[in-house]
């Protein structure tokens, strides 16, 4: 392309050639900003917290007149849409604080940016802390994602439910489970509301045991951060970290994540994983545990500011590992170091998954 030979004053000349360049190198725009996955390989989503909500109302401008937006979970839902194939994306979950103030509007923007999930890959909603009231009222939720909104894809395998009056509590997709298959292997996914209290556990606990033949995998929106509850703002960084032993809802009926891990996660041999956000100033942190039944369970806690960044589990079959890829899908670039976590290994790293044996869905 000539443009000096074209005859254009020198100034347009110089704007058209920064266009082109912004076109060629532009980060956002490359057409190939991650490596494909092998054959037989396989990709999981999980969506970090996504309270990243600008315009009238909320917390971080409050004083803004201009239209509600979140330009971060679009382009979240825009890059996995687009990606589905090249990735081969299997399933997508979220890990809650899907809103940031529990209000109809944000949970109508929610709904708009999930749209083109809809139909497209299965997917699931974490209730986290943000999505209800402390006294585990999820209303809104439930008005903007019920079970019936789901109940005709085969992969749902459906949610709680309670004969209780209170059915804002716990009920109608609150808490969920899916079911789908990849690599010739057989899951199941739970989404357990955060601070998940015993009705919900003995549920959880049935379906574990009902299908015990496939691979579990659990997303919760509290499970990894500091172990107790900060009493300082530097606290929530500073403080030690690990399966956390302090709840936000339910009251006394809510577990802690580390009660959630003695009742539930470490009872069953088919657990696999368990995907958390909820403390964006620990943003990433991963704990392999063994359980009661000689299990390693990864707990994986992904939370970075509602900013660009999102997980990919890459699933190797093969090598019986799962390749950990954080990708901020706003910059369309891999995640080499954050605010609070500068280390690259905690957000480009490898986990051994026995895959090569045996297993049949029941």
């Amino acid at each position: 392309m000539k443009l000096a030979s074209s005859g254009l004053p020198g100034r347009v000349r110089f704007l058209l050639i920064s266009l082109l360049a912004v076109l060629v190198l532009a980060p956002g725009l490359r057409a190939a900003d991650l490596d494909l996955p092998p054959p037989g390989a396989f990709t999981i989503v999980v969506i970090p917290d996504t309270q990243g909500y600008r315009g009238a109302g909320t917390k971080a401008t409050p004083e803004s007149t201009e239209p509600l937006t979140n330009p971060v979970f679009r382009n979240h839902i825009r890059w996995i849409a687009e990606n589905l194939r090249s990735q081969h994306i299997v399933f997508v979950s979220h890990v809650g604080d899907i809103v940031d103030i529990n209000r109809a509007d944000q949970w109508q923007l929610a709904r708009e940016c999930l749209a083109p999930l809809h139909g497209a890959v299965p997917y699931s909603l974490t209730v986290g802390n943000h999505d209800l009231k402390s006294s585990g009222d999820a209303t809104l939720f439930q008005q903007f994602f019920p079970a019936e909104r789901f109940a005709s894809f085969p992969w749902y395998g459906g949610s709680y439910t309670h004969a209780r009056p209170e059915q804002q509590v716990s009920a109608n997709n609150v808490n969920s489970f899916q079911l789908f298959s990849a690599g010739g292997l057989d899951f199941i996914h739970l989404s357990l509301e955060c601070n998940a209290p015993d009705d919900v556990l003995a549920w959880a606990d049935s379906l574990l045991r009902q299908h015990a033949a496939r691979r579990a995998l659990i997303t919760t929106h509290m499970d990894l951060g500091i172990l107790e509850k900060p009493k300082t703002e530097e606290g929530f960084v500073r403080d030690p970290k690990g399966r956390m032993r302090w709840s936000k809802v339910h009251g006394a009926r809510g577990n802690s994540p580390q009660q959630l891990w003695d009742k539930l996660y470490s009872r069953h041999a088919n657990l696999g994983f368990v995907f958390s956000g909820d403390q964006s100033r620990v943003t990433a942190l991963t704990l392999s545990q063994r359980g009661a039944a000689n299990q390693i369970v990864h707990a994986l806690l992904s939370d970075y500011t509602s900013s660009g960044p999102l997980r990919l589990y890459r699933f190797l079959p093969s090598e019986d590992q799962v390749r950990v890829i954080t990708f901020d899908t706003t910059r369309r670039e891999l995640v080499e170091s954050t605010r609070y976590v500068p280390e690259r290994t905690a957000h480009q790293f490898t986990l051994d998954y026995l895959m090569t044996g045996t297993r049949r869905a029941r």
